[in-house]
């Protein structure tokens, strides 16, 4: 498939953000997979922050992404961090060079040892508010070019017209605590990706992968599976597993 052609793909899934049973977080972690199919990055994460104005992971395409985002948050450290202070977008920052990662010695430490060298911060804005971040991670030292650059602010503009989505019908502005309930539910989402890869017997990633897709083809919404299966009120041998597991470390 051509890099038009993915894109193509991503304003339908725009499109069907318009629906009432618009499912948020699965979304925006599509988006989060997308940006890596259409960009030259390895990963992609996007957060959140809630409604005390604290960064929280939403989505991210892998889990080693994720654990680094949240390694971030733990540390107050990274571009995404800044970038979300200071509603600047963070480019082409090269992880590599202790003059330019000395701020943030923590993060730039786990971020290699992840296996990336370079790294960006786009704002997500909604008007003149900064309601997150979507970080890039490349394994590859070449800088993103100016192209790759105006599509991955596309790519975050396109993250807050979901959120913006999640409004309630008689307030045309997205609060703070409205973006809570997405947050509340993905936490719910990391525990049950971690029981289903601890009974499986196979990696966050695939566990996700397995439940995301049965969730897809049965029309349920991330979310609400999840909590079904938190509470023990679904029965998760209607899951297929993974075809091939792999064992956990």
């Amino acid at each position: 498939m051509t890099r038009e052609q993915r894109l193509t793909e991503v304003f339908v899934e725009v499109a069907d953000s318009l629906i009432d049973d618009f499912d948020v977080i699965d979304f925006l972690q599509r988006l989060s997979e997308r940006c890596v199919e259409l960009l030259d990055v390895a990963a992609a994460g996007i957060l959140l922050a809630d409604q005390h104005d604290e960064l929280q992971t939403i989505a991210a395409s892998d889990e080693h992404t994720r654990l680094l985002e949240l390694f971030a948050l733990q540390h107050d450290q990274g571009p995404c961090v800044e970038c979300y202070r200071t509603g600047s977008p963070r480019l082409n920052i090269d992880l590599t060079d202790p003059h330019i990662t000395q701020e943030w010695p923590q993060f730039a430490t786990r971020a290699r040892q992840t296996g990336f060298v370079v790294t960006n911060a786009i704002p997500l804005r909604l008007r003149r508010r900064v309601i997150g971040t979507l970080g890039l991670f490349q394994t590859n030292p070449a800088p993103l070019g100016p192209a790759d650059l105006t599509l991955a602010q596309a790519l975050a503009d396109i993250a807050t017209i979901a959120i913006q989505q999640q409004r309630t019908l008689d307030n045309s502005e997205v609060e703070r605590g409205q973006l809570q309930s997405a947050l509340t539910s993905r936490i719910v989402l990391e525990q049950v990706k971690g029981i289903l890869a601890e009974r499986w017997q196979t990696t966050v990633d695939d566990a996700f992968t397995a439940f995301r897709a049965y969730a897809r083809t049965h029309q349920h919404q991330l979310a609400q599976l999840a909590r079904e299966i938190a509470t023990g009120t679904f029965d998760t041998d209607l899951i297929p597993h993974p075809t091939s597991p792999t064992p956990q470390p």
